[in-house]
């Protein structure tokens, strides 16, 4: 048989084991903590220099255009989820950019506008920026992005970008990128001379983009 002052003992003991797990809960997220009050501090120091100065720490935007290329999209990824959760939660809110096409994140001059845009807004509402800096994110930044990409895809929609649609193609290419070391050295060494003429390389090959739509 069970003592009669077992079963109280039992319990003061798993009492014990709870309060001393949750004890070490704690400790274990003390190093976190840690960093969280380091990045803290250092965040402080940099908006109090601000304010002694009178200055705005820049906050650099990305570039979808120049992002790296390579195997590992995951920093791709990441830039697309957070800028659409921003295009849902902020950008359309604004009536008049809700034209914005379906099939606005296969336009990457279109993506490119909307990252730095969102990266601007990020720094006029930052704690430490002026209530003028969200002023002219509403006068001039937001209406100029929103009339560009009415103009690079206003009319597009997801059916353009099927095999057999107007925008399925291939990324474009410099015209007469070959010349770039000729007209270099032409630039750097003799300027005041008449210029390389073009080649019939070249030449052969703006005659083609002509015929297939493009400019001399």
């Amino acid at each position: 048989m069970t003592d009669d002052n077992t079963v109280p003992a039992l319990d003061g003991l798993a009492r014990e084991l709870e309060a001393l797990r949750r004890r070490l809960d704690e400790l274990a997220a003390l190093p976190r903590r840690v960093d969280d009050l380091a990045h803290l501090f250092a965040t402080l120091a940099d908006t109090a220099a601000d304010g002694r100065t009178g200055k705005v720490a820049p906050r650099p935007a990305q570039s979808w255009l120049d992002h790296p290329p390579g195997d590992d999209c995951h920093d791709a990824e990441l830039l697309l989820l957070r800028l659409a959760q921003w295009v849902e939660g902020i950008y359309l809110r604004y009536t008049d950019a809700r034209q914005l096409p379906d099939c606005w994140l296969w336009h990457p001059d279109v993506v490119e506008e909307l990252v730095w845009l969102r990266a601007a807004w990020l720094a006029a509402y930052a704690p430490e920026a002026p209530a003028n800096v969200a002023g002219d994110w509403h006068d001039r930044q937001r209406p100029g992005v929103v009339r560009r990409i009415r103009d690079y895809a206003g009319l597009c929609s997801l059916e353009a970008h099927l095999p057999s649609g107007e925008r399925h193609t291939l990324a474009p290419t410099a015209p007469t990128a070959d010349a770039a070391l000729a007209i270099a050295a032409w630039w750097a060494t003799a300027r005041d001379q008449v210029a390389p003429a073009p080649s019939d390389e070249q030449l052969d090959a703006a005659r083609r983009r002509y015929q297939r739509g493009g400019r001399r």
